[in-house]
């Protein structure tokens, strides 16, 4: 009998340990609560809830906390653009101002065939692991075509075709996942004040005689773009694009200052035009790279 005694007498102890633990977690959940802002779930419903991160918050839920307390402007999902931030502004009972969707753009405009020095690589099939191989294609700026940004973008609005990466900007929603995990840093987020922009498809330093030794169409640093408008610079040998003073109304003098680039560096890109989509109609869609992650190791022959 003494040992049913001891087992009633440590079940009781257990049930009453629950019972003060239960009590105590009660009263410090009611002491420690913290009332959420009610406006905090109206934003959230409101935001497309992909998580993305292109706010810079790691998800929805943090980004509409931030909104709610001032944190962060409601301009800052690209995914919802326009019609989010005017629902966030009717919650918030604030005025919406007006911004430019944020958009990527891979400078670099080099096909398969447009790389001159062209050497084998047998390593792990991703940009990332690429990157570090010294003189694994003649340019070290450009696209390497291994395909990170097309497996990052949760839209399906970038592939490697040809050996470069391609934005399509139907789908494109501006979340820069591409942007972030690209090793060369060559795709950068820009504002288009239009649907089509004009765009600088090269991130070569080097002077234009090393240029022309690995790349058919790189920036040879030739300035004559900047000659014919005042919104093109020339910074190490590169011209650049200054997007914050972009002009639309501009568009047609950037076009001729694209027609004078004599390497057809500076090219036109974004949404397709009417005239594009019918010129493609009949033509069969690339298919996106994929990467089955096989190595020379897994080659090699077992000498265990």
């Amino acid at each position: 009998m003494g040992w049913i005694i001891i087992i009633f007498l440590a079940a009781g102890t257990m049930l009453l340990l629950a019972m003060l633990m239960t009590y105590v977690l009660g009263k410090a959940s009611i002491a420690w609560h913290v009332e959420e802002d009610p406006r905090v779930e109206q934003v959230l419903e409101a935001l497309p809830g992909v998580n993305c991160g292109g706010c810079g918050y790691a998800n929805c839920h943090e980004y509409a906390e931030a909104v709610v307390s001032g944190e962060v402007d409601i301009d800052r999902c690209s995914v919802g653009g326009v019609s989010c931030m005017t629902a966030l502004a009717n919650i918030l009972g604030i005025e919406a101002q007006a911004n430019w969707p944020s958009r990527p753009i891979v400078h670099c405009g080099a096909k398969a065939d447009d790389r001159l020095k062209k050497n084998p690589y047998g390593g792990e099939p991703t940009c990332g692991t690429a990157n570090l191989v010294s003189g694994v294609q003649g340019c070290a700026y450009g696209c390497l075509g291994l395909g990170d940004c097309e497996r990052a973008c949760p839209f399906d609005a970038i592939h490697v075709i040809d050996g470069l990466a391609v934005v399509d900007y139907v789908k494109c929603t501006g979340c820069g996942k591409c942007a972030q995990v690209c090793p060369r840093n060559i795709i950068s987020m820009v504002p288009f004040k239009a649907d089509r922009v004009i765009a600088v498809g090269c991130s070569n330093l080097d002077p234009g005689k090393h240029v022309r030794a690995v790349c058919k169409v790189g920036c040879i640093g030739c300035g004559l773009c900047r000659k014919a408008s005042d919104l093109f610079g020339l910074e190490d040998n590169l011209a650049r694009l200054d997007y914050e003073q972009y002009d639309p109304q501009r568009h047609d003098e950037l076009l001729a200052a694209a027609e004078k680039c004599p390497m057809k560096t500076i090219v036109e890109i974004g949404k397709p035009t009417d005239a594009d989509l019918a010129a493609t109609a009949d033509k069969e869609l690339a298919q996106p790279a994929t990467a089955d992650f096989e190595t020379t190791a897994d080659k090699a022959p077992y000498r265990g």
